[in-house]
């Protein structure tokens, strides 16, 4: 197993805000820097397994990390497409573990199409949110908090693609958490999950104008609406600043740094989300921010 059980922590400074007991779920603690090592490293693995003799994603960043990490686990060569909005430091991260990075397109749809375009027959795709081993591999951070002895009365994640919003989903359905709702927190910009609510089928977002670079998918995947239709899952858009704000929250109260795609499901406590407000405590998924510097929201919280 590539992936760590991550710590499911009490936040009082979030509780006390809210008046009920908030938990965060600390993926931002996995090897790679983000929940995608999870579900990846499961997809990864079956592919080696099967022949793969080298691995191909794209990735607006968190993804494209967590496969260059599994490959150099694994020994085993990788590259990665990332669009042209993918930070710097992402790009930097990549490399340390060894992968092959190429820039293409203005978004993550354009590289994912130029990265499948460009797959070698003895290459396998990791896409980086459209997989069921992914969604089965995400699903087990819920399993984590079960056997923790927390059922929170809803659950918060940030959407970009909609793989962890299904994989959470799935392992909350496999629980028989029917009852607990799911607030899926996205930005202004990057709303592809809410166009595609809005819409009742799946929307392609013209362009991503976010910051949150990390939710920066044109249109979320199939399974997203799947869920939706199986399970109470609430959508809720924000600005790039409450986002913002919401990783400034965590960094002074727990001194975690997380990037604006984190920050989004941070910001439901931070504003007091009214959909929060009949529910006795809430379940943030903390999904990641290894690419985010102190420096850099610094200069994100002044541009905006």
């Amino acid at each position: 197993m590539l992936y760590i059980e991550t710590p499911t922590i009490l936040s009082e400074p979030l509780s006390e805000r809210l008046g009920k007991p908030v938990w965060l779920k600390l993926e931002s603690m996995q090897p790679s820097g983000s929940f995608k090592l999870r579900g990846i490293s499961v997809l990864c693995q079956h592919e080696v397994t099967a022949g793969a003799r080298g691995l191909v994603s794209s990735s607006g960043g968190n993804a494209g990390i967590a496969v260059a990490y599994v490959g150099r686990k694994l020994s085993i060569p990788v590259r990665v497409v990332v669009p042209q909005s993918t930070p710097l430091e992402a790009r930097k991260l990549i490399l340390a573990q060894g992968a092959q990075v190429t820039v293409y397109g203005a978004s993550w749809y354009e590289a994912n199409t130029h990265a499948q375009e460009s797959l070698a027959s003895d290459e396998a795709f990791i896409h980086p949110f459209d997989h069921p081993l992914l969604w089965q591999g995400h699903g087990t951070m819920i399993d984590e908090v079960a056997r923790a002895g927390i059922k929170p009365g809803a659950v918060v994640l940030s959407v970009g693609g909609g793989g962890l919003l299904s994989g959470v989903v799935a392992g909350m359905q496999r629980l028989g958490w029917s009852d607990v709702p799911v607030l899926a927190m996205e930005t202004r910009g990057a709303e592809s999950f809410a166009a595609a609510i809005a819409a009742g089928s799946a929307v392609l977002l013209p362009a991503i104008t976010s910051v949150a670079s990390s939710l920066g998918a044109r249109q979320v995947c199939e399974q997203a609406l799947v869920s939706a239709r199986g399970h109470l899952i609430i959508s809720e858009v924000i600005s790039d600043r409450a986002a913002l704000r919401g990783c400034e929250t965590l960094l002074h109260e727990h001194r975690i740094l997380v990037e604006p795609a984190c920050g989004a499901a941070i910001a439901a406590a931070t504003r007091s989300s009214v959909h929060l407000a009949d529910v006795d405590s809430v379940l943030i998924i903390v999904c990641g921010g290894v690419t985010m510097t102190a420096d850099r929201l610094g200069e994100l919280l002044q541009s905006i």
